[in-house]
């Protein structure tokens, strides 16, 4: 038992304490709510570019919609815990953002150091997904949707179509075309005619650039979290030896 001098001097610090762990849960869980907000954004925006890498949709924003949503959770269970003043809660806390840091650090590491092979893996199903194009299936359907949105044709330029077997029926796709009213099928089977009426410059440049940027972005949100963490960890030990301390 501690002397009433001690535990006075202990509770003022405690009460610091608690405020500001409660304000960076309150952070915590806004920072989650962002996850889930990219998570949806990629779902939404770059679901066309993922699926060129695997045969199925990828994972990948399910996986920040899922993280972010338990990140949300856990960032109102640091403010009860808080409030609560209970160690084993606090202990339950500080063991969750320790995971979730080494998570998301070795997930940020893993990305920056194998952003070449992703970008190697990403050109060559690029590439497949055009020689392989009938403009019906989800592979083609994400090309389509690559050339509108990017305003480009074919991987390195529109004449990559010239040697698919989709081009000897039906010519350059009409996603290729600046203005559909002008691409006739005739214009669309011959290169020399195309060239005025299509987009000259390649996808793959522009998918990578494209895909590099965002991935900056949610690589810098990641780690920006990562580290905010260390600021939480850092709060709820010394809440938790506070407690134990002032108790004993």
């Amino acid at each position: 038992m501690s002397p009433p001098s001690r535990r006075l001097q202990t509770k003022p610090v405690i009460t610091c304490l608690k405020t500001f762990l409660i304000s960076y849960s309150l952070i915590f869980w806004f920072t989650g709510v962002i996850l889930l907000a990219v998570g949806v954004w990629g779902k939404v925006s770059l679901e066309a570019y993922f699926s060129l890498a695997s045969e199925k949709s990828t994972n990948a924003p399910y996986v920040l919609i899922g993280t972010g949503a338990i990140i949300v959770i856990f960032g109102l269970f640091g403010c009860f815990a808080t409030c609560r003043g209970s160690p084993w809660m606090l202990k339950l806390y500080a063991m969750f953002l320790t995971w979730v840091f080494l998570a998301e650090l070795v997930a940020g590491i893993s990305g920056f150091i194998f952003r070449h092979e992703i970008k190697a893996v990403l050109g060559d199903a690029y590439s497949k997904a055009v020689m392989t194009y009938n403009g019906t299936d989800s592979q083609s359907n994400a090309v389509d949707t690559i050339q509108r949105t990017l305003l480009c044709c074919g991987v390195k330029n529109y004449t990559d179509w010239t040697d698919t077997a989709y081009f000897k029926e039906n010519g350059i796709p009409a996603s290729c075309c600046k203005d559909n009213t002008n691409c006739s099928l005739d214009t669309l089977k011959d290169p020399k005619k195309a060239v005025t009426e299509v987009y000259n410059t390649g996808c793959f440049a522009k998918v990578t650039d494209l895909m590099e940027a965002n991935l900056g972005i949610i690589a810098g949100i990641s780690f920006g979290i990562a580290f905010f963490q260390l600021i939480g960890i850092f709060l709820a030990c010394l809440s938790l030896h506070r407690l134990l301390t002032g108790s004993s």
